[in-house]
């Protein structure tokens, strides 16, 4: 019988995602996929720096040590070519990261494979794919690939969200950026009781508070937060959705416009997903963040 991903919890991520490739990244701009390629094969044994999104991704794999079954899947997908792809093999190994799925594109793009797979999540540092993957209605993002200072191991997997186009649709956020504060919170109030559209995390976060409830609250090994720069006066209506879609999110900021950077810090988040540069540029100075765009 083959091996059904449909089950699973399937997060898809690029090599330079997961690695710190950036370096190598120089390289290719610089001088082209040839000398790239034959670097990589010469470096084959070189292990590899972890990159923006390893943390976060050995904390999930984690999870697994939970239940008799596997129930989190990750698997590599990269525009690589497959020859390339013997030092992260090595680098897997190494540091021991329970991955047992690839897939190499060489340059063609990753998005189209992503349904394939039964994807929940895309991380990628490739602009294009993940803008295809959101229009596709699956949860991807765009990893700011920077190096971060090794962390303590915690034995959760701490996952910061902003509101909304992240968790919610970006019609509110629309009509704020439309009319003007004033008017959002008037829209807000008089929709109070009405659960707010549901954004291209939604799904994610449901998927995660399944997880989630197979524990006592206090001993799950994912811990969420909402992160969000609506003000306190919006409350109702945001948890009234997570009512709504039977989700539990641990931790819930209401910033009003707040910078985000130090609450992300403080949450100890292994990820912060935010649509807007303006949150990501100084919160990215600290945690891992990425990137989600808006659906075209």
């Amino acid at each position: 019988m083959a091996y059904d991903l449909k089950e699973k919890l399937v997060i898809a991520i690029s090599s330079r995602a997961l690695f710190d490739l950036e370096e190598e990244n120089r390289l290719f701009d610089k001088k082209g996929l040839v000398h790239y390629y034959h670097h990589q094969i010469a470096n084959e044994g070189k292990i590899l720096k972890p990159g923006a999104a390893f943390n976060f991704i050995q904390n999930f794999l984690d999870i697994n040590t939970h239940f008799n079954e596997k129930l989190i899947e990750v698997i590599i997908l990269s525009r690589n070519n497959a020859a390339t792809g013997l030092r992260i093999r090595r680098s897997i190994d190494h540091y021991k990261l329970d991955i047992d799925r690839a897939g190499w594109s060489a340059g063609e793009p990753i998005a189209k494979y992503l349904q394939a797979f039964s994807v929940d999540l895309f991380l990628s540092v490739h602009e294009a794919d993940v803008q295809v993957s959101i229009n596709a209605g699956i949860a991807a993002a765009r990893i700011l690939p920077k190096r971060y200072k090794k962390r303590n191991r915690d034995k959760k997997v701490r996952i910061a969200f902003d509101g909304d186009a992240v968790l919610f649709s970006d019609a509110s956020e629309k009509i704020y950026k439309k009319k003007g504060l004033e008017a959002f919170l008037k829209h807000e109030k008089k929709n109070a009781q009405k659960p707010l559209p549901e954004g291209p995390f939604a799904k994610l976060l449901k998927v995660l508070s399944r997880i989630q409830s197979q524990f006592p609250m206090e001993e799950a090994p994912i811990r969420t937060s909402l992160i969000t720069a609506r003000n306190f006066v919006t409350f109702e209506r945001v948890i009234r959705t997570f009512e709504a879609w039977n989700v539990r999110v641990d931790e819930a900021f209401f910033l009003g416009g707040v910078e985000k950077s130090e609450v992300v810090k403080a949450f100890s988040a292994d990820i912060f997903f935010d649509d807007q540069d303006v949150h990501l540029s100084g919160v990215s100075c600290k945690t891992p963040s990425a990137k989600v765009p808006y659906k075209k």
